[in-house]
């Protein structure tokens, strides 16, 4: 098995490369890939067998999807949800792909269809359950068909280590002998490196490359409070995000009921989701939440797994998850389109005692060992004074390259430092050793804060030195800085009720050769976001659109992110493109969409802007030549007198293009804008770094044909095949070389 450092023949993947990007483009309306994708796709074309870690949001599902309608023959992906499979089919079938899947909802008139295009080989993509997949008669039916390669989706459930283990998937070891001379592709967005190892192993993956990326999420914002008045603090989170889309987690069915009736009483949009609810009653909320027929799905971890809604802006934990791996996948479920979103969790100690209660029946020493492990992950993520983006990648085995994420409460100093933490921890140890070291923290926050209660006075604790120390402060502040200092080393909870005692660290600190840090809980409502991407968004165009495009989800009966995402409903609110050119710049809209949906939208957008006396066409460039029918976000030529510094030492090293434009974090287009007015200031017509011979040979043919003034005719003379920007780099040194032998 390879590792996620190595890479594909470098050969191949330039090959594919330009294949791939241009299914992309055209399906998608994405100009390039993310990190990775490229990676991920060219093993599927290859025939390489691999494991692709992606983080939610990362685009998993077009490590597959892209490379599927790329190849001949049928691509079986296995799922391990209807409403996952039915959400993935409805998205390619907007895009005009031949998508289909198999499960025990649809009727029998409906699989006989299926089965029918399949024997006709018009689709390209069969989602399937993997109990299903592995049922003789579908293996005797589909081996007549001519399967180009397996891919299974949320591959963690096949491992027992995994944190959702699911025991149908190990049928899915017999795949290598049914299908002999498929490759077979996993695809997860959380699996530690043990989880890694037991994928490869129980897929009987061959010579696997595993490609396993960037466990950080930068556009979310993470924050931890100790749990006091749960629904005030759920509230005080849901006015920030007034009218948006989120998920508030609960761990019992109980607790989901009773939250979602109190935030309805309060005024909000919510409703139910968990295993006690009926089938029709879950599928109904379920509906609701993915349609916006409501805002909010208070909900178990049952709900989430199936569904890829792009535009949840906010995750609220009510309660802490059960580990890292939980927590991770759960939370990851914001911001699925990139854009800034909200990850808060409200913890108690209470919620790890109840976790432990419901792992009082796992039958596996090793399986409850590993249980145990997480959850005490889980409590020291809840109360460590660290930054969580650091603690979340640390627990998969990755660091981020900051100290400062910029992105949760510890690095925006939402909680801000004491100003004598050493007295506040040394009253605060002290009591527990003049308790005895036999009470807990709710307990010892009682007695600093100097309560009365008849437990205290009947130990006598009322009358220790300690009694009332801190009574200025709140008794959920007092139980936050006993947190810190038990995250810090300073005390432990050991035994059945969890009693303080102080460590050998704890007794340096009482001496004072120690210096603790403790924070102060945040107390105003008014909290940082991280960087969004609102700037230059016409907001009440925004919101047209939205409802624009919430009545063509109607009319097609789909959900309305499967229309546009929100990141492309802002792309639109910012430039305001009023025709097919400029339309044909935003990112997220191919060519199906862009005959499907372009009238209307060019229709809104010109309205808005007659209305309201805008300039329409932002940044936009309308040069015929630079925008082709099937190729998205093409940006105009480049000045010769400005080139960005950042760009200057990768051209002066000859990086490639992809490798500029991932390490930039730009399209590929906006690269080679620089690029070629790099080569014309520096007169540099030797473009092999950046353009295999090959291309050049043919690109140069069509130039003797066809001459360099337009870029278009050069493009459809290639017959789509060869990207503009690779074109456009060619014509440019070729240009250079006409000026030089004249």
């Amino acid at each position: 098995m390879n590792s996620s450092e190595s890479t594909t023949d470098t050969a191949a993947d330039s090959g594919y490369a330009l294949q791939l990007r241009t299914q992309l483009q055209k399906h998608w309306g994405y100009s390039d890939f993310r990190p990775l994708q490229r990676e991920a796709m060219s093993l599927v074309m290859g025939d390489r067998d691999s494991l692709v870690v992606l983080p939610t949001g990362g685009g998993k599902s077009l490590c597959y999807q892209v490379p599927a309608i790329s190849r001949d023959g049928l691509a079986l992906i296995v799922s391990p949800l209807i409403s996952l499979m039915k959400d993935q089919v409805d998205s390619l079938q907007s895009v005009g792909i031949k998508a289909a899947c198999i499960n025990s909802m649809q009727t029998q008139r409906d699989k006989i269809e299926v089965a029918d295009l399949i024997r006709r080989r018009e689709l390209k993509l069969l989602y399937i359950a993997p109990e299903r997949l592995v049922q003789p008669k579908t293996i005797e039916f589909l081996a007549q068909s001519k399967v180009s390669f397996i891919a299974v989706d949320e591959a963690h459930c096949i491992s027992q280590w995994g944190h959702d283990f699911r025991p149908e998937y190990r049928q899915l070891s017999s795949l290598r002998d049914v299908f002999p001379g498929v490759s077979i592709h996993g695809y997860t967005a959380t699996a530690t490196p043990q989880v890694r190892n037991d994928i490869v192993e129980q897929l009987g993956l061959k010579n696997a490359e595993v490609l396993v990326g960037s466990f950080d999420r930068p556009n979310l914002v993470y924050r931890v409070e100790r749990r006091a008045d749960g629904i005030t603090q759920i509230q005080q989170i849901l006015k920030r995000h007034k009218g948006e889309t989120g998920i508030i987690y609960c761990i019992s069915r109980k607790n989901v009921e009773a939250t979602s009736q109190a935030l309805n009483r309060l005024g909000f949009r919510t409703l139910p989701y968990h295993a006690g609810l009926s089938d029709d009653d879950r599928h109904r909320s379920q509906e609701a939440f993915i349609e916006e027929k409501v805002d909010i799905i208070v909900a178990t971890v049952a709900f989430g797994m199936g569904i890829d809604k792009s535009n949840v802006r906010f995750v609220i934990h009510a309660e802490m998850p059960k580990s890292l791996e939980h927590y991770q996948q759960e939370s990851g479920r914001a911001g699925r389109d990139g854009l800034e979103a909200e990850c808060t969790l409200l913890y108690s100690p209470a919620d790890a005692e109840i976790w432990n209660f419901l792992m009082n029946d796992v039958e596996d020493p090793a399986v409850k060992a590993a249980g145990e492990t997480s959850l005490r992950s889980m409590r020291q993520y809840c109360t460590s004074m660290r930054c969580r983006h650091q603690l979340l990648v640390e627990h998969f085995g990755q660091k981020l390259d900051s100290l400062n994420c910029g992105a949760c409460d510890i690095c925006l100093k939402e909680m801000q430092p004491v100003e004598e933490p050493l007295v506040i921890a040394q009253k605060i140890l002290s009591s527990v050793i003049r308790q005895g070291e036999r009470f807990g923290a709710a307990y010892t926050a009682q007695v600093l804060k100097g309560s009365k209660n008849k437990r205290i006075t009947e130990n006598g604790h009322d009358s220790l030195s300690t009694w009332g120390l801190l009574k200025a402060d709140s008794e959920l502040q007092i139980r936050s800085w006993i947190d810190q200092l038990v995250s810090q080393g300073f005390m432990r909870s050991v035994g059945e009720y969890n009693c303080l005692q102080v460590t050998s660290t704890g007794r340096q600190l009482l001496k004072g050769q120690l210096q603790p840090t403790l924070l102060k809980t945040r107390t105003t409502e008014k909290v940082a976001s991280a960087e969004d991407k609102w700037e230059g968004v016409d907001r009440d165009l925004f919101e047209e659109l939205r409802g624009m495009r919430n009545r063509l989800a109607v009319q097609k009966n789909v959900p309305p992110y499967i229309v546009f995402g929100d990141g492309t409903l802002r792309a639109l609110a910012a430039h305001r493109p009023t025709t097919r050119q400029g339309l044909q710049q935003i990112q997220g809209i191919g060519v199906k969409k862009l005959q499907e949906f372009g009238p209307v939208v060019l229709f809104t957008i010109q309205q808005w802007c007659e209305q309201h006396k805008l300039s329409s066409n932002v940044g936009l460039s309308l040069d015929e030549e630079t925008v082709p029918q099937e190729i998205t976000k093409i940006e105009p030529r480049a000045a010769v007198s400005s080139i960005p510094e950042e760009y200057l030492e990768y051209f002066e090293q000859r990086i490639p293009v992809e490798e500029v434009a991932d390490q930039l974090d730009r399209t590929a287009d906006t690269v080679v804008k620089y690029l070629t007015a790099f080569l014309q200031r520096r007169r540099i017509t030797d473009i092999g770094s950046w353009v295999p011979l090959i291309q050049q040979t043919r690109i140069e043919e069509s130039l003797g044909r066809l001459g360099s003034e337009r870029l278009k005719p050069l493009f459809e003379d290639l017959k789509g095949e060869i990207p503009y920007y690779v074109i456009r780099l060619v014509v440019t040194a070729w240009e250079l070389k006409q000026q030089e032998d004249s």
